[in-house]
């Protein structure tokens, strides 16, 4: 089996936060990112990685579902592509 090249990963939201992957030889395709506002005012961030625009979208059922669960005012569900860049 031949070794897969390693390669940075950069992801640009659109508020212009940048997160940057890797190194890493995953065959991740999408940045899924959840901004959630807490009931005491304060805010969290969860995010993650997928290999396809589809598993990325699952996250938001995933998000309302954690909304109600656990208490949250609101939340945001954001999805961009992943840029790829050389080790």
């Amino acid at each position: 089996m031949a070794k897969r090249k390693k390669r940075y990963l950069i992801a640009t939201m659109p508020d212009g936060y940048v997160k940057r992957i890797g190194p890493t030889s995953d065959p991740f395709t999408h940045y899924w990112r959840i901004v959630a506002e807490l009931e005491n005012g304060r805010t969290e961030v969860f995010w993650g990685h997928a290999k396809s625009l589809a598993e990325a979208r699952k996250k938001r059922a995933a998000a309302a579902d954690a909304s109600k669960v656990r208490g949250w005012r609101s939340f945001a569900f954001e999805v961009t592509q992943l840029v790829e860049e050389p080790a």
